[in-house]
């Protein structure tokens, strides 16, 4: 087995704020010098960082990134990974499988890309989530009881997290799950090597143990009415998940081994299916099908397969005979298929090349035209055309070559092209396109008390899932106070609370009202200090990118199987980081937006007007101060502050 590292060179860096030859003036608006000074002093402005406003579950990332390095302390008696979980799962309670199998849209809006490489965020949480479970951590019980009573449809991640929430602040939650067991789509959609099911059942167990009451092999809808759940409950949250595939969109796609991914995958976690016949043929792009041709290369084929015993069979619910689990597996050839080239396909890249290196041929720009059967009605090949597929204003445009189809022989067809809902029993809900409609809170329209989440409003990933929940959650807790429902921030995200850092230091703090011009002898707050984390997503022009060296990303070790040796392996091939490499790593994050106290501004002002406060008033972000009695504007304090904290500002 090999480790997959992508080696990146280190590579010369020349950021420069200003270029030879620059001699263009910037807008009055924002610099206005007259020699060495200006009429603007330094103004401390906490913004949201990129990896926060990428985040679908709004976690504090930059919060939790600098009690890894040790910039923002724990209270005392707490360890920095306890202080650093908690602040993670403020946002999400499930942050040892996000942590795995989250496709990390933070990391690609990080702006540490701007220098060499993102941070490594999803394995600092993949890290804490382990020391958590380890640990042995448990979330703190919500000192007073509500009295009221909300019931949570659907145990996947928008459920859970939306329970989590609720229990929180002091509401009896019971989860209905017409499944065995909770997880949703974590349990029953993504194999057990990338999600191992004691990881899943220790962080499950954590948000049962606020309260939680499950009530498991119950479907809303057809055991009890939506009605009857509205009488008894005082709220109710929708979080039905799409656990229906979509079948193949050409003809014979209603072949018995033709087959969706949801179905295939449920079946494979289930248990039941324990092999897949010689040639399997995917049809996707995704990271479902990516899961799908995985778990097929791993169950491969047996020679003697009785009728009972055909995977169909299995994924339609059947039992596998022992003659399935006596038989010597051997491989499986297994191909991918997508309209979209590879390298244009919406598979975490990783994926694709652990993928490839398993020996699953991926085959782009290829569309289904028709499934080929045989005299018994049974698959034996897939018929695909090349094809050109791209996204014209939200819609998919596929242009197809002519004269180019061919025949992929087959065993069995999986259809990975989508997810559909559920509504039998809630037909009245759906709103006529196979979703629910819902508004920025997550309420049902027209339906006070009736709320939803995740992939029951639009299929996407586990992390979005877990911020529906956790907005609706807000929502149903404004609805049982009889508040009205606020107008959502536009940048929607937990974030790091300078008001509550200060009492948690016992620094006396005093209300501050905008605008805050003059708070410079205010104890409540930084002078001059401005949270626009709730507005504004600092992007990297705002920060002093010639501050950060090169440093390569610590990269967790990932197993890399070969085709022989994927067969039959489940074992979970990605490794978590050790504890100095996860504070090496989050000391890699550039704290956009808020001070990680470098010193440059102290260090740089040529007239001494910042200084440092003092230690017994000081805290993260509030670590520097300004003398206006000595500052003249020159703005260097600006310029050379990495973060983008200090901005310009007063005197317009």
């Amino acid at each position: 087995m090999s480790s997959s590292i992508d080696n990146v060179e280190p590579k010369p860096l020349t950021f420069r704020r200003y270029k030879d030859g620059d001699a263009k003036p910037l807008p009055w608006q924002q610099e206005i010098f007259d020699a060495d000074h200006s009429h603007k002093c330094p103004t401390y402005i906490q913004s949201t960082p990129p990896c926060q406003g990428s985040c679908p579950s709004g976690e504090d990332i930059r919060g939790y990134l600098n009690i890894v390095r040790g910039i923002e302390k724990p209270p005392a008696g707490m360890a920095w990974q306890e202080y650093a979980w908690r602040r993670l799962t403020e946002a999400n309670p499930l942050p040892s499988v996000m942590g795995r199998v989250c496709p990390a849209p933070c990391e690609s809006g990080c702006n540490r890309n701007q220098v060499e490489d993102f941070v490594g965020i999803n394995s600092v949480e993949h890290f804490l989530g382990e020391w958590a479970i380890e640990h042995k951590l448990a979330f703190p019980k919500p000192e007073q009881k509500s009295g009221k009573k909300v019931a949570v449809i659907g145990g996947g991640p928008a459920g859970l997290s939306a329970a989590y929430q609720l229990a929180r602040k002091g509401h009896e939650v019971t989860l209905f799950d017409e499944r065995a067991e909770l997880g949703g789509m974590m349990r029953y959609g993504i194999p057990g090597f990338r999600t191992p099911r004691t990881v899943l059942d220790a962080e499950i167990q954590r948000i049962l143990d606020l309260g939680v009451t499950a009530r498991m092999n119950t479907r809303i809808g057809t055991d009890i009415t939506l009605e009857q759940i509205r009488k008894d409950f005082d709220a109710v949250f929708l979080g039905l998940g799409a656990q229906s595939g979509r079948p193949l969109p050409c003809e014979g796609s209603d072949a018995p081994n033709v087959v969706t991914a949801t179905a295939f995958l449920k079946a494979f976690n289930d248990g039941r299916m324990r092999h897949v016949g010689k040639r399997v043929v995917v049809v996707g792009g995704g990271d479902t099908s990516i899961d799908v041709a995985t778990v097929a290369r791993r169950l491969g084929h047996i020679d003697q397969v009785h009728e009972s015993d055909r995977p169909e069979q299995a994924i339609a619910g059947y039992a596998a005979h022992d003659a399935a689990v006596l038989s010597a597996r051997q491989g499986a050839e297994v191909t991918l298929t997508s309209v979209f080239a590879v390298d244009k396909m919406q598979a975490t890249r990783h994926e694709v090349e652990h993928a490839l290196a398993e020996g699953i041929a991926i085959r782009g720009g290829l569309a289904p035209v028709s499934v080929v059967r045989d005299a018994a009605g049974r698959a034996t090949a897939l018929r695909v055309i090349q094809c050109e597929a791209k996204f014209v204003g939200g819609r998919l445009e596929i242009k197809t070559v002519p004269g180019t189809e061919q025949d992929i022989e087959a065993d069995l067809i999986v259809s990975a092209i989508g997810q559909a809902v559920d509504f039998t029993g809630l037909e009245a809900l759906n709103n006529g396109k196979g979703a629910l409609a819902a508004d920025k809170n997550y309420q049902v329209q027209g339906q006070a008390g009736l709320f939803c989440g995740g992939d029951v409003i639009r299929p996407h990933l586990l992390t979005t899932a877990i911020g529906h929940g956790a907005i609706a959650a807000d929502g149903i807790h404004r609805h049982l106070r009889g508040e009205a429902q606020d107008k959502r921030p536009k940048v929607d995200v937990h974030s790091f609370d300078l008001m509550r850092k200060l009492v948690e230091k016992g620094i006396k703090v005093t209300d501050i009202k905008e605008p805050l011009h003059g708070t410079d002898a205010s104890s409540g707050a930084v002078h001059n200090f401005d949270n626009r984390s709730d507005r504004y997503v600092i992007p990297h022009g705002e920060l002093f990118l010639g501050h950060f060296p090169y440093t390569a990303r610590n990269k967790r070790k990932i197993v890399t199987l070969t085709k022989e040796q994927a067969l039959n392996n489940f074992e979970e091939r990605m490794l978590p980081l050790l504890e100095a490499q996860a504070q090496a790593e989050a000391k890699r994050c550039m704290s956009c937006g808020l001070c990680f106290e470098c010193d440059n501004c102290v260090v740089y002002c040529p007239q001494t007007a910042v200084f440092k406060v003092p230690k017994s008033k000081s805290t993260t972000g509030r670590y520097v101060d300004t003398d206006y009695n000595k500052c003249i504007g020159c703005h260097i304090c600006k310029d050379v502050c990495p973060t983008g904290y200090i901005q310009m500002g007063l005197g317009e």
